[in-house]
């Protein structure tokens, strides 16, 4: 088997539906890796900006600082509080703070690396020391102070708590006196660092709801356009059974009504065929009984016994194909409706029938096996394989499974076997076994291809094989599932 094929449903509407599915799936997160890495770009490009935008003001900042005495720094920034503040929160510090944060973004360090470089070519010092975190951990002043404790109107320009926390930048410089001077702001966007998570847990719930919705818009419309192919593969089904079918409706679809009224056409050419095949054949059997009859009537008139009894012989034999003839049309052709049976039940009524004839036959079974067949046919079927087995085997063992959906009935008898024959030689007609000839010479050899006509119209197997404990096993399969192909209608 194709290894593709191993992980791929047997139904066309399964696969309509995976391909459906999977187009779509396919479609939609190809689109987000697009989306996203445009977006990663767009996002990298606008951080470098507000980065750049930033680290300027932050620099003028700085060296407006450092140029002023060690004294008059408080004074400045007090000033500053008390006409309104700025965007910075600014202090002075005896020592750099210690940061502890747990803010995490995709751009973080982007942003962090792109300040503190335009910081370098701009102040023309290291020792900078820049951080990002979230407002319930920014310190500031040397007593460590919470920032949201700070009186609001010295920071009503450097926090937002509602309705997410914005990330604060903290920068620490060191002075030329020793000191530390402190700034903590907020981004000129604060939120772009979060700007390009695309597959969030939201678009992984847009894309679960669009793809639920594709799948049951997708599972109502595949079902509906196979849904004539379903009727169409019962209805090939039910005539190959010989069983009665509802008539093919038109579904709208040229190609699938094309083909309904092709097989349509097709059935009834081959249900004439199969008619006038019948009736040709019963009638030409019928008629040769006649001349055969009146030959027989003027052999009788010959005066030489040689040649009379070498007639009557040939004669007789002729009679026996005819009979054999009409027998094989009225046992492989019995019109009558499936039904639901028990084989068990039908192998055990035959078992006792020939078991009262003084014959051996033993029924192994474990549990009860279900499926819907003709009933009569089905016991003239059955009969013929157990005659076969008590009389040219001296018993039969019947055993009777499920396998595979299928119910199995194995007839083993304690004949020679097949020998060196072919097995399939011995379902045409007039085909005997030497051990068969010997015991009932009077026999024409068709019962094993009427069984095999019974099986095949029911929808299974007959076959033929050696037994490895010796003697002859019969397999005969039938399908279980024949029940709900029969009731869909």
């Amino acid at each position: 088997m194709n290894p593709t094929r191993r992980w791929l449903p047997r139904s066309l509407f399964a696969r309509l539906l995976l391909v459906m599915l999977s187009g779509v799936g396919v479609a939609q997160i190809m689109t987000s890796l697009i989306w996203a890495g445009q977006l990663d770009s767009d996002s990298r490009n606008r951080v470098s900006e507000n980065a750049q935008y930033l680290a300027i003001t932050l620099a003028a900042t700085i060296r407006y600082f450092q140029a002023l005495p060690d004294n008059v720094r408080p004074i400045v920034i007090d000033q500053q509080r008390e006409v309104g503040g700025s965007r910075l929160f600014m202090s002075v510090n005896q020592h750099r703070l210690a940061s502890e944060s747990t803010f995490t973004a995709p751009l973080k360090d982007a942003f962090l690396a792109a300040i503190d470089d335009q910081l370098s070519a701009d102040l023309g010092q290291s020792g900078v020391h820049l951080a990002l975190a979230l407002p319930q951990e920014v310190r500031v002043y040397d007593q460590q102070v919470p920032i949201a404790d700070i009186p609001i109107r010295w920071i009503r320009q450097s926090l937002i708590l509602e309705p997410e926390p914005a990330p604060i930048l903290t920068v620490q410089v060191p002075m030329p006196g020793g000191d530390w001077l402190y700034l903590a702001t907020l981004l000129p966007d604060p939120y772009i660092l979060d700007k390009n998570r695309v597959l969030t847990r939201e678009r992984w719930w847009s894309l679960g709801v669009t793809l639920m919705a594709v799948g049951v818009l997708g599972f109502w419309f595949v079902r509906w356009q196979t849904r004539p192919l379903r009727r169409l593969a019962d209805a090939a089904d039910s005539f190959g059974r010989g069983v009665a079918h509802e008539p093919l409706i038109e579904s709208g679809m040229r190609e699938l009504d094309a083909t309904a009224e092709a097989f349509s056409a097709m059935e009834l050419r081959i249900q004439r065929y199969l008619d006038d095949r019948e009736r040709l054949f019963a009638a030409i059997s019928h008629d040769l009984r006649t001349p055969i009859t009146r030959l027989r009537l003027q052999t009788e008139m010959i005066e030489d016994e040689a040649l009379r009894l070498s007639l009557e012989e040939d004669l007789e034999e002729l009679d026996l194909m005819v009979k054999g003839a009409l027998q094989t049309v009225r046992d492989a052709d019995i019109h009558e409706d499936p039904k639901p049976l028990e084989l068990g039940t039908l192998i055990n009524k035959i078992a006792s029938e020939k078991q009262l004839g003084g014959h051996r036959v033993i029924v192994q079974q474990k549990q009860p096996v279900d499926v819907m067949g003709k009933p009569l046919a089905l016991k003239r079927c059955l009969t013929n394989l157990i005659d076969n087995a008590v009389f040219y085997g001296d018993q039969a063992v019947v055993s009777l499974t499920t396998e595979q959906g299928q119910a199995v009935v194995r007839i083993r008898d304690s004949g020679p076997g097949l020998g060196t024959t072919d097995p399939v030689n011995l379902f045409k007609p007039y085909t005997r076994l030497a051990h068969g000839q010997a015991r009932n010479a009077g026999g024409m050899g068709l019962g094993l291809g009427i069984a095999q006509s019974i099986v095949h119209g029911h929808g299974g197997e007959l076959s033929l094989r050696d037994h490895p404990q010796g003697g002859l096993e019969v397999t005969v399969q039938l399908p279980c599932d024949y029940t709900v192909r029969m009731h869909h209608h």
